[in-house]
């Protein structure tokens, strides 16, 4: 009786290490991709991208089975100045009519300690793919929030070389100097939904239609 029990355990604990992580989506309006680059050596000058899309899976528990695949579009780069937008866009920089999107596909989640874990994973940019390592923040998940959607809190920041990219245009200053530099930080702000289960909103339907008398 005793070994059936420990059987019985040990099947249920590697049932539950198998389960699939859940899949969560990026709630846009409340997330930002952005980044800020060394200008003319005394200051920095930011961006963020408008369009991007992403699907996380992860369960709180298993932080290290989960995985991240983010797309952005290039097109949407907004630095606050027209001119320099577009020129971002041209073949000087990302080319963004012949490579219309940014993709990073995450390969290996540290372990989650004290809220923080490490992101490694392909970043693609133009025709070049690398790897890097994010350092992130795990904020914590909102458990049945508005509308009863459980909603989860990242942070996420690396630093990488543009000329790694092929990114190369830059001017040297009269002082001396970069008029751009070459590292690039790339910070992330994301806010993530767990979409409602379909039984669950039928359930949540039915409910309703019953306490408003309807067949």
């Amino acid at each position: 009786m005793k070994r059936r029990i420990i059987l019985s355990l040990l099947l249920t604990a590697l049932l539950a290490s198998l389960a699939p992580a859940k899949t969560w989506q990026i709630d846009v309006p409340h997330s930002s991709v952005n980044f800020s680059v060394r200008h003319m050596v005394i200051s920095k000058a930011t961006g963020r991208f408008g369009k991007f899309s992403s699907s996380i899976e992860f369960d709180v528990d298993k932080m290290q089975t989960g995985s991240v695949e983010l797309t952005v579009q290039m097109e949407s780069i907004d630095t606050n100045d027209e001119d320099r937008d577009n020129h971002l866009r041209s073949e000087d920089f990302f080319e963004t009519a012949k490579y219309p999107t940014m993709t990073f596909t995450s390969t290996a989640v540290g372990e989650l300690k004290d809220g923080t874990f490490t992101l490694t994973g392909d970043l693609t940019i133009k025709d070049v793919t690398r790897s890097v390592t994010f350092d992130c923040d795990f904020h914590g998940v909102l458990e049945k929030g508005p509308r009863g959607i459980s909603r989860a809190g990242f942070s996420a920041i690396t630093i990488i070389n543009r000329q790694d990219y092929n990114i190369t245009w830059s001017r040297t200053l009269d002082a001396g100097g970069l008029m751009l530099g070459n590292d690039v930080e790339i910070s992330i702000e994301i806010e993530a939904v767990l979409p409602k289960e379909k039984t669950e909103e039928k359930t949540e339907e039915k409910t309703k239609d019953e306490s408003e008398g309807k067949e």
